[in-house]
């Protein structure tokens, strides 16, 4: 199968640093689905994890954490899925990535897809679940209808791609006013668009602008989805006594927790990739979420974040996509889809659930 992998770890910008490569096609484990990949999004982690380093890998790694597909084969032990079956996922840290015809992923980690396009699809799943495990597992932010107060948030970097989505769920799942930041007009409509009652600019004073927008001193939740120890002391201001604060970017200079101790404020991460790394007993609550997530799209409750469509999926526009990540200047989410032949592997897989080819078991 083809495959937009590594070995070296250059300069960000160096063509070098990706290329394509064959490799030999997956065989499911007892748990595995096999998916033809459809479509693909860039994030973050994504340059965390080619961050130029002297290191050099003994075999092709293959990045990549969102995508869209359709089941192949799978395990003899899986039970959720079967072959024709149209799904996305952000799978593991630890495995082959998505940039690859085919991946195999754990059944756990697998979400059915919404009733859009696979590009649609593609652009949700890691920020859907960073998102939702932030708000409703880390804040412990109740459901839209609990409580007597219509409570507040404020989402440092609303224009991302977590940022995006977690203004649509803080605001239309949860029922929170939100306050996003952003740092342009562009961004600034966008997350407006996702739900933000408000937008201020993460570029100026926070503490004022977020103050005279929410219309009182104290926000009850707070999501820094940019950096931790840049906007940590405008947090610790904000945040409401007995309030919450989750972070999603580790902290690279020291901060002062102490800031907290007087309101009894609750500090807690959320890393997307923390169920399957340790293989928690709720891992699976990934699929139930993805799960969930595609039926309030399908609803109208939630929208996709795609913002940019590209193709084909290739070594130079993958690298041009996460430069530009890197940079700080996306809006929403970039997506990349069509490997050579695209259409074709596509319906040959759909076609599998009909005639039955490619749904053999595999140990």
């Amino acid at each position: 199968m083809k495959a937009i992998a590594l070995t070296h770890y250059p300069d960000w910008e160096d063509p070098a640093g990706l290329f394509e490569t064959d490799l030999p096609m997956p065989v499911p484990r007892e748990r595995d689905v096999l998916v033809a990949v459809q479509a693909v999004s860039v994030n973050p982690v994504d340059n965390r994890a080619r961050a130029p380093k002297e290191a050099v890998e003994a075999a092709p790694r293959v990045l990549g954490w969102d995508a869209a597909g359709i089941v192949v084969a799978a395990g003899a032990g899986v039970t959720r899925f079967r072959p024709g079956d149209r799904v996305y996922y952000a799978g593991e840290y630890t495995r082959a990535g998505s940039y690859a015809e085919y991946q195999l992923v754990h059944e756990d980690l697998v979400g059915s897809m919404p009733m859009v396009s696979f590009a649609a699809a593609a652009a949700m799943p890691l920020t859907v679940l960073t998102a939702w495990e932030a708000i409703f597992d880390r804040l412990r932010v109740p459901r839209a209808g609990a409580g007597e107060r219509k409570k507040s948030m404020l989402i440092v970097g609303a224009g991302g791609g977590v940022g995006s989505i977690a203004t649509q769920i803080a605001a239309r799942v949860a029922g929170l006013t939100v306050i996003g930041t952003a740092s342009n007009e562009r961004s600034r409509q966008w997350c407006l668009e996702m739900g933000a009652s408000a937008v201020v600019d993460h570029g100026k004073p926070l503490v004022p602008q977020v103050r005279v927008a929410l219309g009182r001193d104290e926000v009850d939740y707070i999501l820094l989805a940019a950096s931790a120890d840049l906007y940590f002391g405008d947090a610790a201001e904000l945040v409401a006594p007995q309030g919450a604060i989750c972070t999603l970017v580790e902290a690279k200079r020291p901060i002062d927790f102490g800031l907290l101790w007087d309101k009894s404020v609750t500090l807690t991460w959320e890393m997307v990739f923390t169920r399957a790394l340790f293989r928690t007993e709720d891992m699976h609550r990934q699929g139930q979420i993805l799960s969930e997530v595609a039926g309030l799209i399908d609803a109208g409750v939630l929208e996709t974040t795609e913002t940019e469509v590209l193709r084909p999926i290739c070594p130079a526009q993958v690298l041009a996509a996460l430069n530009r990540l890197r940079k700080g200047s996306v809006c929403g989410k970039i997506v990349l889809e069509q490997f050579d032949n695209q259409e074709q592997r596509g319906r040959e897989a759909e076609a599998s659930v009909s005639t039955g080819a490619g749904g053999e078991k595999h140990e």
